[in-house]
């Protein structure tokens, strides 16, 4: 399998790079700077000269340039432009959204049924992407992602957090009445590289069955030696979990022994 991804350098992209070469498939990464985003007829062209059998569209507005509307163009019009060209090249397409299409009001365990409500900011655009991406290719694979747990630091994900947090602060202050939706990203990869062979439709893949983000963050300095100092708070209180039988994600204890089975 020949797979074309964009965001390849990114959190959830690495991951995914090698999940799938690791698997004996062609990785080609879609490289802003010899192929323009704004540009439909260059764009269609080098996806017809990649062939892929699979296009994973992850690519995020995360290292801006200052461009006006970027934020806008990289999330909702580069989605839009990759759904029309993989619907009329009858390539599979795997679109990343995130569990941020549903804002802060909103009260989960989120379902496939739930109405994403974000009116702003990065989750209104990834909403707005998801209804763009439907009408432009019904047979796309929209895939919801919640906070990613890498195994070190050195890209975006909750480790980092972490590390970012006792640095300014001495401590990380983790809510005992936030539930996050949250996967580690090995398991995040292999479930989007096995995408591939599922039914077109909306997926969301979380791993959080019953921790808060305070059960989370005391499993995960366990788990590296005591690495931060964790203190409990109720600064946010918000249920943000996904539930879809469709992939069944390894849940967090199996990755956190220190984790009370759910």
């Amino acid at each position: 399998m020949k797979a074309l991804i964009t965001g390849a350098r990114g959190t959830v992209g690495r991951a995914l790079t090698r999940q799938l070469e690791a698997g004996g498939h062609e990785v080609v990464v879609w490289d802003r700077a010899r192929v323009p985003i704004d540009d439909y007829h260059v764009m269609e062209a080098f996806v017809r000269q990649v062939a892929p059998d699979v296009v994973y569209h992850l690519a995020i507005a995360s290292q801006p340039s200052g461009r006006e509307g970027e934020s806008w163009l990289v999330n909702y019009e580069w989605a839009s432009e990759l759904a029309w060209i993989t619907r009329v090249l009858a390539v599979p397409l795997v679109f990343t959204s995130t569990a941020m299409v549903f804002s802060n009001h909103a009260q989960g365990p989120f379902t496939r049924d739930s109405v994403p409500d974000a009116q702003e900011g990065y989750g209104y655009e990834k909403r707005r992407a998801e209804e763009r991406v439907r009408h432009q290719n019904p047979d796309a694979r929209i895939v919801r992602l919640g906070w990613q747990i890498g195994d070190a630091p050195g890209s975006n994900n909750m480790i980092d957090y972490f590390d970012r947090q006792v640095r300014e602060h001495g401590v990380v202050r983790a809510s005992t009445r936030w539930y996050p939706a949250t996967s580690f990203l090995a398991d995040t990869a292999d479930a989007l590289a096995g995408l591939t062979v599922r039914p077109p439709g909306l997926y969301m893949l979380d791993s959080n069955r019953a921790w808060t983000f305070y059960d989370i963050a005391c499993a995960l300095s366990r788990k590296h030696q005591n690495a931060w100092r964790v203190e409990p708070s109720q600064d946010f209180v918000y249920d943000q979990r996904m539930r879809d039988d469709q992939v069944v994600m390894p849940s967090l204890a199996e990755r956190l022994p220190g984790l009370a089975p759910g």
